[in-house]
């Protein structure tokens, strides 16, 4: 099992009672929102480490639920080689 499982299951929690929780630093990405009409958040489920991710998502039209619609790596450790 992958060492970031931990830290995706706590952030999933975190996302789920409060998505601007401090820890997981969300931002909406405005270029995905721009693109799909809806608006798109990312969220770090580890972030400022080796292993940072990105989790994508999206609320639902009335508002009442998240959809995960992604995940990746940080961009900084695709810049490293990571």
């Amino acid at each position: 099992m992958p060492y970031y499982y931990k830290e995706l299951g706590k952030a999933l929690k975190l996302l789920s009672e409060n998505p601007r929780h401090p820890g997981l630093q969300t931002h909406e990405i405005q270029e995905l929102t721009d693109r799909y009409g809806e608006r798109v958040g990312q969220s770090y489920p580890k972030n400022k480490t080796s292993g940072a991710m990105g989790m994508y998502w999206m609320y639902s039209p009335d508002q009442q639920s998240i959809t995960i619609i992604g995940l990746e790596s940080h961009p900084e450790n695709k810049k490293n080689g990571a």
